[in-house]
């Protein structure tokens, strides 16, 4: 299927889905992107029955208003053996958005080569969308319509370089300050342990795991 051709073809609406933001979306590819599971959750929210989706590549699901580097960064990762949480705005079958968050589980064979992801997706909240990733994948857009993704790459790492933090720490600082400010997480105790598991412990307790 040429998904170039596909998104050209489809109407694009700006509305979102209306699905339930307490579910997990949950998928499993090969190591090259191909659909070989999808969760009821996904397919409700997608549009997409279950055979439209096996042996396709996930970016059936591809919105236009993603900017390139975030996917980039996102596969660069996984294809080192790193877990990677992105903000993604997809595209259901209707033409409608969705925004979520990923989580990723990366299966490995015996010899170590990975084979297979598995992807865990959340909803994000709007105000956080609104006010800081929306701004930020236009500008991204914007500058690989005019320089190409090389130069919205340049201009991510100085965003993130000013904000002195990774892209997986700014959108988990996003989230955290947002959660805590609707106290979601009134227990909520801060790691001592380093950033790395801190990361990890606010990242597990976002995906239940």
């Amino acid at each position: 299927m040429n998904q170039e051709n596909q998104l050209q073809n489809r109407v694009i609406i700006d509305k979102e889905v209306t699905w339930d933001k307490t579910q997990v979306i949950m998928s499993k590819t090969n190591a090259f992107g191909i659909i070989e599971y999808a969760n009821e959750v996904f397919v409700d929210v997608c549009g997409y029955e279950d055979y439209e989706l096996m042996g396709q590549p996930h970016n059936i699901i591809r919105h236009p208003d993603m900017p390139k580097v975030i996917f980039k960064v996102l596969w660069e990762n996984l294809k080192n053996g790193k877990n990677f949480h992105a903000i993604v705005k997809n595209l259901a079958k209707s033409g409608r958005y969705y925004w979520v968050i990923t989580d990723f589980e990366i299966a490995r064979d015996e010899n170590d080569v990975i084979v297979n992801y598995f992807g865990r997706r959340q909803s994000v909240p709007q105000e956080v969308i609104a006010m800081h990733i929306e701004p930020l994948y236009k500008k991204l857009l914007q500058i690989e319509a005019a320089s190409g993704v090389e130069f919205s790459e340049k201009y991510l790492i100085g965003f993130l370089e000013e904000k002195k933090r990774s892209y997986v720490e700014y959108i988990k600082e996003l989230i955290y300050e947002h959660e805590k400010a609707q106290s979601k997480f009134a227990n909520y105790v801060e790691e001592e342990d380093g950033e790395e598991e801190e990361h990890r412990g606010f990242f597990g307790r976002l995906f239940g795991r």
